[in-house]
């Protein structure tokens, strides 16, 4: 393991905030940090409390990021508690049509988590982000490295508002070299209990392909992603790096995977189709979601591995078959199916 992924020492007794609490990433972060002996304390902030057993470590702190006097708050709670490290999560997992205030949440939020962490420097700052930041597009290639330009969607704000996130941070980590800047880009993330656009829209039993169009895709197992945070809270590496999953797939095989009905269709038709559902609210993926039903987004994990000590365990049929809650099948275990 590189001397940038050595983690801390036990008994050192470090502290833990966590923006977005509730999120599945911030739930299991809160679980497997409440069993890890190397923090004493880990404040869970959102606005409800999160789903977990009172009486240890975790202590709930009602925060809502869309308040404009939440910086002070936020700084008051890293001073008084002598936070160590602050993870921010709270961004969505899934499109809204109350987008003003997903903006409020997730670009505004940010520049108030960043308000309080420059006033009051916590030793490590992780952010959680995906690899929807790239973008869905014709030239992109094969393996998007870390290095390669945010350059979102021009139709979405569920993926702008994260790459204006994403450039706050990369500001502040410029800005206050003091501070251990880690920015986790995870692929997106299915199993059997995370719940976000790609198992909504995967749920459904027929799926649009865009004619002319097959590509690939790639996905992170939710105990992996799970897994890659916690690595990261330990860690002392810094900069982006792309979290996901053990191979690709082409979007036809994904769909015969799981079972679902393509039903091809012209990409005029299928826009249309897609406006009228999403103004309806019969679908949860906007129009621009077919942008990454067209193109590449696939993200390289290469520098994860390297600095971050993190690799994948579970393939991607193994990921997939999960989701679907099938059970291997032929008695084969883990490790074999993870090898597919």
């Amino acid at each position: 393991m590189p001397p940038s992924a050595t983690t801390t020492p036990a008994g050192t007794g470090r502290v833990v905030a966590v923006t977005g609490a509730c999120t599945f990433l911030g739930g299991e972060l809160l679980r497997r940090l409440e069993e890890d002996p190397k923090y004493s304390r880990v404040l869970a902030l959102d606005i409800r409390p999160p789903a977990l057993a009172p009486g240890g470590k975790v202590e709930y702190v009602k925060i809502d990021l869309t308040q404009p006097t939440v910086d002070g708050e936020l700084a008051t709670l890293l001073e008084r508690h002598q936070v160590d490290t602050f993870v921010h999560g709270a961004f969505l997992s899934h499109p809204t049509h109350a987008a003003d205030w997903a903006h409020e949440l997730e670009d505004v939020g940010t520049m108030h988590v960043l308000n309080a962490c420059a006033g009051v420097a916590p030793r490590r700052l992780v952010m959680i982000s995906t690899s929807l930041v790239y973008g869905a597009h014709p030239k992109n290639p094969n393996f998007l490295t870390e290095d390669a330009e945010l350059k979102g969607h021009r139709d979405s704000r569920f993926v702008n508002d994260k790459v204006r996130a994403e450039r706050q941070v990369q500001r502040f980590a410029k800005e206050h070299a003091n501070v251990e800047v880690c920015i986790l880009r995870f692929a997106p993330i299915l199993g059997p209990t995370v719940s976000n656009m790609y198992t909504r829209f995967f749920s459904r039993p027929i799926a649009p392909v865009m004619m002319g169009h097959d590509p690939l895709m790639q996905f992170v197992h939710e105990q992996d992603a799970a897994y890659a945070l916690v690595r990261a809270v330990d860690s002392r590496a810094t900069g982006a790096f792309n979290i996901v999953g053990k191979g690709v797939l082409p979007y036809t095989t994904v769909l015969a995977l799981l079972g679902r009905v393509p039903v091809p269709m012209p990409q005029f038709v299928a826009r249309q189709l897609s406006k009228v559902l999403w103004a309806t609210q019969l679908v949860g993926s906007p129009p621009s979601f077919l942008d990454f039903l067209l193109y590449l987004c696939v993200a390289d994990g290469a520098r994860a591995r390297r600095e971050l000590g993190f690799a994948p365990r579970l393939s991607i049929k193994r990921t997939i078959l999960d989701f679907l809650g099938v059970a291997p099948e032929d008695g084969a275990t883990d490790a074999a199916i993870a090898q597919a």
